[in-house]
């Protein structure tokens, strides 16, 4: 547990990020069934808002993931400590559906009203999820 006021380094907040993300319940138990042989994908990144623009922009990216093939989770989370910024974790059942994602009308469209409010990115790794409880 993370006191208020501490912050993370990134390393320190990929491997806690990639521990929270494995317990939860990730679309039933398709990440049960997906984890035998087969690497999953998983993306972890930060977004910055412009001021004031972070629930506008967290409800762009919520609108445009519906529909996503291959997506097992998609996880939007405010930052405890930076009012505008935000935390995106996905977890996809290989990169080729991560990849095919960002053609959907939905995603491009979401993608277009997000873009004018987006301040910036920060950290941002590639994971491979390799299992949780939940």
């Amino acid at each position: 547990m993370i006191a208020p006021g501490m912050s993370l380094g990134r390393r320190e907040f990929v491997g806690a990020a990639a521990a929270a993300l494995l317990m939860v319940h990730a679309r039933g138990n398709a990440m049960e069934e997906l984890t035998g042989d087969k690497d999953l994908y998983g993306r972890i990144g930060e977004l910055r808002a412009m001021p004031g623009k972070r629930a506008e922009l967290i409800g762009y990216l919520l609108d445009g993931s519906d529909g996503m093939d291959g997506n097992l989770a998609y996880i939007v989370a405010k930052d405890a400590g930076n009012p505008d910024s935000i935390w995106i974790t996905e977890i996809w059942k290989d990169a080729a559906s991560h990849k095919a994602s960002l053609k959907l009308p939905q995603v491009q469209a979401a993608i277009a009203k997000a873009r004018p409010i987006i301040a910036g990115f920060g950290t941002s790794a590639e994971v491979i999820p390799v299992g949780g409880k939940h």
